[in-house]
């Protein structure tokens, strides 16, 4: 005996020695909270309850079948025994076990009490306060009554159903209800043994678009208050009653086909907590909105609220018991208050998600990648309309299914390095909301300025340099529209600023684009690598001329489309009082006139000639011209005799000295000039 105990210290030591040093290389051990101790079974767990005052956690499972009891104010194990065969349990003033061999075991405070047997196998039972029977529903029409007054067997109900699943009492009139394999809830008047309502919740959970797999049978049943009583089915929908009414007030559908295991309600917040094996549904019970969600990695077998708290325990088909703390349901309870400053420093504190390691698919990127049979299977997180799939998975499969992935994938990488080393080369505006950047630009150096003026030594923030506005200048989809109506309601009136800077912009752009036509054999120190990196320099090289190449063809194509594009403006002209209005031409003409100088309008007179326009109110024209006379043939000729007359005189040399000679050369040119302007 006492080599056996020494044996047995000496496992517990070594077991714990391994825990010890798992703690200290795995992270996720290191975070984890464990709020009571060696909380977890053999095994499975199989069914966990609270007791009434919240200070004690029952637990069964197996492998041995065993049933342990945990209390909250040590946060340690306070007790353990071992069962002949699988039980559940319900905790009243003792210990009562309905065992998966028809036998029901009661159970005192040193152990063992009694134990009796049923008639037929048991699925659930209910406990009455008032006449303390116990009721029992299993593979039976009947429901059997043992009344723990008495300590003997009474008359039994008899329903109409086959067999009979789960049952409940309402905790406020005590009315007793059996949820039967064929879809029906019967309720039953336990004063008068009496069968006092039917519903059938197998046609009213089928609603429009839902498949029909087979005959629903009730899975799950739970009441709340005098008139709310919740139905699961086997195929997953939830059904929410008033007593009064034949009619469901919502049905909440889990979308797995799998049976509902457990239903609570959350009274303080009306929400409704719902579970089958794969998820738990916290949901609003009035409308249905998903308030949240839970996916533990195993599956699960029972769900228990911990009273006025916002903390829930599962048990699972797995040795560990999972435990829940979600703050907005409630304060954590009293034995472990210091989960919510806990979640509050962890609320200040940044931390990476759940889901940081997983991709979000669709069903039809699923049928893309031929994965389509995998929905239902555990590598695949069902959330909302889609599923979460481990991204290391992801791209294994999409590189199988795309082998040319990765070059696309390399081309998006390199494309990326050109455009970084271009901003880092040279301080250009960003690609998305030019103007937006360059009206910021602008706002700062004047309040840069005015800080300067008033000697503030503090440097003026600018959202060109804050990180969470980064994607609005790189992201495409965050581009301004000034097209749009909702621009142009908040920005009715386009200044000349505007204007001006939309000048600036293409001075820009035209300055980028005389910086992009470089060389290709001038080398840039980004260039200059080692020889290892010659094949990426090269590549890289040759993508950025293919990009030169597009962006100058592009630039191209836009200027033709903005030419082809260009529409005149309708010009306006305003009429002064007292002025009779005759056409558009003659009221420009005249504007034109008024503005001009006086030297401009005497050449336009000039210009004009001896043929004068005139536009009508009516919209004709008015002409008016001079006739020059017809010149005869001897005065044709005379004008040429003289022409050639003084021709023959410019010929001439003069020995007049060189008063005569100026006087003749300012004589000469002062004819010949005076002669063509007349004859011109």
């Amino acid at each position: 005996l006492q080599i056996s105990q020494l044996c047995h210290l000496l496992k517990l030591w070594l077991s714990d020695r391994k825990k010890r040093q798992l703690q200290k290389k795995d992270v996720d051990i290191q975070r984890r909270i464990e709020l009571i101790q060696d909380f977890e079974m053999p095994t499975v767990c199989t069914s966990i309850k609270v007791s009434r005052d919240g200070q004690f956690v029952l637990a069964a499972g197996t492998y041995k079948p065993r049933v342990r009891c945990y209390d909250t104010y040590q946060l340690s194990l306070k007790f353990e025994r071992c069962l002949d065969s699988e039980g559940r349990f319900i905790h009243i003033s003792s210990l009562v076990f309905l065992h998966c061999d028809r036998h029901v075991e009661f159970h005192a405070q040193h152990g063992h009490y009694y134990k009796t047997r049923i008639p037929k196998f048991g699925r659930d039972f209910s406990y009455h306060y008032p006449s303390c029977d116990l009721f029992f529903v299993g593979m039976s029409s009947e429901v059997y009554r043992l009344n723990l007054e008495q300590g003997r067997f009474l008359n039994s109900l008899q329903t109409d159903a086959v067999e009979n699943n789960v049952c409940d009492i309402n905790p406020v009139h005590h009315l007793f209800a059996t949820g039967t394999s064929e879809g029906r809830v019967e309720c039953w008047d336990p004063r008068t043994r009496n069968r006092v309502g039917v519903l059938d919740c197998a046609l009213s959970s089928l609603t429009e678009g839902t498949e029909v797999h087979g005959l629903p049978s009730i899975s799950a049943l739970k009441f709340n208050g005098s008139l709310t009583m919740a139905v699961g089915t086997s195929t997953g929908q939830v059904l929410l009653y008033d007593l009064r009414s034949s009619r469901p007030l919502l049905v909440k559908d889990h979308f797995y086909n799998l049976p509902i295991k457990s239903l609570n309600f959350h009274d303080q917040l009306d929400l409704i907590v719902s579970a089958d094996s794969k998820i738990i549904k916290i949901w609003n019970k009035d409308s249905g909105k998903l308030f949240s969600s839970i996916q533990p990695q195993t599956d699960i077998n029972d769900v228990c609220m911990y009273p006025n708290s916002g903390m829930l325990f599962t048990a699972n088909e797995d040795p560990k018991m999972n435990t829940f703390y979600i703050p907005a349901l409630g304060p954590a309870p009293r034995w472990c208050s210091f989960l919510d400053s806990l979640t509050e420093e962890l609320e200040e504190s940044p931390e990476s998600t759940v889901y940081d390691d997983y991709k979000f698919v669709t069903r039809k990127d699923l049928e893309n990648l031929g994965l389509s049979h995998l929905v239902g299977s555990s590598l695949l997180r069902a959330y909302m309309h889609g599923f979460f799939m481990d991204i290391r998975l992801y791209h294994k499969v999409k590189t199988m299914a795309n082998p040319f992935a990765y070059e696309e994938y390399r081309k998006d990488k390199i494309r990326q390095k050109i455009e970084e080393s271009r901003t880092q080369r040279v301080n250009k505006l960003p690609k998305v909301n030019k103007e937006l950047a360059l009206k910021l630009m602008e706002e700062g150096d004047q309040e840069a300025e005015l800080a300067s003026r008033k000697k503030k030594g503090k440097d003026v923030p600018s959202i060109l340099g804050d990180d969470r506005f980064k994607v609005m200048f790189e992201n495409p989809d965050f581009q301004v529209d000034e097209q749009s109506e909702e621009f142009r309601l908040l920005n009715p009136i386009v200044s000349k600023v505007g204007q001006k800077r939309k000048k600036k912009l293409r001075l820009l752009a035209q300055q980028e684009a005389d910086e992009e036509e470089e060389p290709e054999g001038r080398a840039s120190s980004e260039e200059e690598s080692s020889d290892d990196d010659k094949s990426w320099v090269e590549e890289v090289r040759e993508q950025r001329r293919l990009l030169w190449q597009e962006g100058r063809d592009r630039r191209r194509l836009e200027r033709k489309e903005a030419d082809r594009n260009t529409v005149l403006q309708p010009q306006f002209y305003q009429i002064k009082a007292g002025e009779e209005f005759r056409s558009f031409g003659d009221m420009a003409r005249k504007q034109k006139l008024q503005k001009a100088s006086l030297e401009e309008r005497l050449k336009l007179e000039e210009n004009s000639g001896t043929v004068n326009t005139v536009d009508t109110a009516v919209g004709s024209k008015q002409l008016t011209f001079t006739l020059k006379k017809v010149r005869s043939e001897q005065q044709r000729k005379q004008q040429q005799a003289e022409r050639e007359h003084h021709e023959e005189r410019k010929k001439l040399r003069r020995s007049a000295g060189h008063l005569s000679s100026a006087r003749g050369r300012g004589w000469g040119r002062g004819r010949g000039r005076g002669r063509g302007s007349v004859h011109y």
